[in-house]
C-alpha cells in the first residue's frame, strides 16, 4: 500500500528547461544591447555548451562565458545579463497546469516529498514562488545528503525522514537515470513523468517502454492510478 508520493521538481512540477532557455535568450539579448558583439545563436550555443560542462545550475556561468568570448569579465556586461535573466525568471517560475489542484487531492491520502539535484536554497526558492512550499512534508536536496539521485542517499533519507518502507513509496520523475532506476534499485514503486522528459532525447524512450511502474503524459493522472 502506497503511503507517500516522492517528486522530483524540475521539469516535473516546473517546466524549468522552458524557463531557463527564456531566460538565458532574454539575458544574452540584453548583454548584446550592452555591447557584445555576437549573434544571439551563436552565444546561445556557446552558453549551453558551458552548461553542458559545468552544470544547469552553475552560478558562475556567465563569468565563465565572458572570459571565453572576451578573455576577460565585462562587469557592465554582465550586470544587463543577470538583471535581465533574474527579470524573467520571476515570470516564468509557475507550475505545470493541474499542478496545484493535483497535489491538494494527494495530500487528502498521502504524505508528499521532494527529492531533488537543485541546490538547497534554488529548491526552496522554487517551492516557495511556485506557492507549492507547504504541500510538502519532506524535501531532500542533493546538499542535504551530499549525493544526487543517481546514488541511493537522497532516497533513502526521504523514506527515513517519512518513516516509511521503500514498497510504500512512489516516485514521480522525468529522469530515467535520476528518478526511475535509482528509486527502482531500493524497491520503491515508480511513475515517468513523460510530459518532463521531452527535453532529455536519450531518456525519452516509446511509450509503455520506460520500464517504470507507470508512465503518465500530465501530472492531473496520478489521480486516477491505483495504487
Amino acid at each position: 500500500m502506497i503511503k507517500a508520493i516522492l517528486f522530483d521538481l524540475d521539469n516535473t512540477l516546473i517546466d524549468f528547461m522552458k524557463m531557463k532557455k527564456r531566460c538565458c535568450e532574454t539575458a544574452i539579448d540584453a548583454m548584446i544591447a550592452a555591447g557584445l558583439k555576437m549573434t544571439r545563436k551563436k552565444a546561445m550555443k556557446i552558453l549551453y555548451e558551458h552548461y553542458t560542462k559545468y552544470g544547469i545550475e552553475y552560478q558562475q556561468i556567465f563569468q565563465k562565458f565572458l572570459k571565453v568570448i572576451k578573455g576577460r569579465v565585462d562587469y557592465k556586461i554582465i550586470a544587463h545579463g543577470i538583471l535581465a535573466y533574474r527579470k524573467v525568471k520571476e515570470s516564468y517560475l509557475v507550475p505545470y497546469p493541474h499542478v496545484i489542484s493535483t497535489l491538494i487531492e494527494l495530500k487528502k491520502t498521502y504524505k508528499l516529498a521532494i527529492i531533488s539535484d537543485a541546490p538547497r536554497i534554488e529548491a526552496w526558492m522554487r517551492l516557495v514562488a511556485m506557492k507549492l512550499d507547504d504541500f510538502f512534508d519532506v524535501v531532500i536536496t542533493a546538499a542535504d545528503v551530499r549525493k544526487k539521485k543517481i546514488h541511493p542517499a537522497p532516497f533513502k533519507a526521504a523514506l527515513k525522514a517519512l518513516k516509511i518502507k521503500p514498497e510504500e513509496a512512489l516516485m514521480v520523475g522525468d529522469r530515467l537515470s535520476r528518478d526511475i532506476l535509482p528509486a527502482q534499485k531500493l524497491n520503491i514503486r515508480t511513475c515517468f513523468a513523460r510530459y518532463g522528459a521531452r527535453y532529455n532525447d536519450e531518456e525519452m524512450p516509446e511509450k509503455g517502454k520506460s520500464g517504470a511502474d507507470y508512465e503518465i503524459s500530465n501530472i492531473k493522472e496520478l489521480l486516477k492510478l491505483k495504487l
